[in-house]
């Protein structure tokens, strides 16, 4: 604490430093609890995805496995065509408590199938139900991939986010705190000081006074002793007149 001048110019900084520490960690703890809300909706939201697409799985390859049985082995047909994509993915941007968090969606290219003379022989209906339940298979499974991007990232903000909470609440507001004590504890004792000297100076004035006056008293005591003693000159016969007085018959 001795690098810390006990001013009052320092108290007062510090307990700037105190409030702007105090509301950044109640903005914190916001953003954490609202990381919170979110990640457990991702968690939700993935477990649901996942329990779906195993069904969605399940009933595409199987149905792969009725087309090959109807239509016969086509996979060397659909390999010898120009295979241009017709649905892509594009990435985007969610912001969750000014987190950002990639976001993927699907979007249809327009591109025409040039395989549409598959199944034309026989098992024409089950190569389309396989283009159809694979195609929502893939939506599931891009929505996976966004839902687990966004987990794992929300994970690692969420993370920065508590430890900056955790610093903030035990660590930089405690030391501003003891900081604040040091210096409320050391501007008491100089006002005790400063009230102690201003005390014995009052009482030291007051003595000063009091043997002022005591000086004063007795300076005018001995003036007054030295009239009342002081020798009189004049003749008092002098002032007599026998003619004042009436004369006195015996």
């Amino acid at each position: 604490m001795s690098e810390v001048p006990p001013t009052r110019m320092n108290q007062q900084v510090y307990k700037g430093k105190k409030k702007a520490a105090e509301s950044g960690h109640k903005l914190l703890k916001k953003k954490a609890d609202a990381l919170k809300v979110k990640f457990r909706d991702y968690a939700k939201m993935i477990a649901e995805t996942k329990g779906t697409m195993a069904s969605d799985a399940t009933t595409a390859f199987f149905s792969l496995t009725q087309a090959e049985y109807a239509a016969g082995n086509f996979k060397q047909k659909v390999a010898e065509g120009t295979l241009t994509a017709r649905v892509r993915v594009g990435a985007g941007i969610d912001n969750v408590a000014g987190v950002k968090l990639p976001v993927f969606s699907v979007y249809e290219t327009g591109a025409v199938a040039d395989n549409q003379s598959l199944g034309l022989v026989g098992g024409g209906k089950k190569i389309v139900a396989v283009r159809d339940k694979f195609t929502v298979f893939l939506n599931q499974l891009i929505k996976l991939a966004s839902l687990q991007t966004s987990f794992v990232t929300l994970d690692e903000a969420m993370k920065v986010t508590n430890r900056r909470v955790n610093a903030l609440e035990n660590v930089t507001i405690p030391k501003i705190q003891v900081v604040l004590d040091y210096i409320e504890r050391e501007l008491d004792e100089l006002e005790r000081e400063d009230f102690t000297r201003l005390k014995l100076v009052q009482s030291k004035k007051e003595v000063a006074e009091k043997l002022a006056q005591a000086e004063a008293t007795k300076l005018r005591k001995v003036e007054l002793l030295a009239k009342a003693n002081m020798p009189n000159d004049e003749d008092i016969t002098a002032q007599f007149c026998a003619q004042d007085d009436e004369d006195v018959v015996f």
